[in-house]
């Protein structure tokens, strides 16, 4: 179910509001993916749910998905990289919680523009590369 609530202008929207709807949005995802794949109590669902939504995690999705990013997608992922972080995370590196943020803003950027075919792919694309554990290519 999509609730994407466009503004006059998505690109105006700052890549930390972005980030924050795509990390709720990915989370959410993830949830669901687990459940419907794996079940189980609370507790092992969460220790499954890491698998996907840790910085390192999504830092090697991205990276192996960038190529087929369209060029609208890289340059989103890029500004939310590069953009300033308000805080860092405990068990990433620098370099992998930029590019988890950049992942987020894009997954947020998709979400509110209404690219729900799109999102739909992506995701999935990251839940396959998370679930055969592939490593950077």
């Amino acid at each position: 179910m999509m609730i994407p609530i466009p503004p006059e202008d998505i690109r105006e929207v700052p890549t930390s509001v972005l980030a924050y709807v795509g990390d709720a949005v990915f989370e959410l995802y993830v949830r669901m993916h687990i459940v419907a794949r794996i079940g189980g109590q609370s507790g092992v669902l969460h220790r499954k749910a890491v698998k996907y939504v840790s910085a390192p995690a999504q830092a090697n999705a991205i990276r192996i998905l960038h190529d087929e990013l369209t060029e609208e997608e890289q340059n989103v992922f890029r500004r939310g990289k590069n953009g300033h972080q308000g805080s860092m995370a405990k068990n990433a590196s620098p370099a992998d919680y930029k590019y988890a943020t950049g992942l987020e803003t894009l997954i947020g950027y998709l979400y509110m523009s209404g690219a729900e075919e799109r999102l739909d792919y992506l995701l999935n694309r990251i839940m396959t590369i998370c679930d055969e554990g592939k490593q950077g290519e």
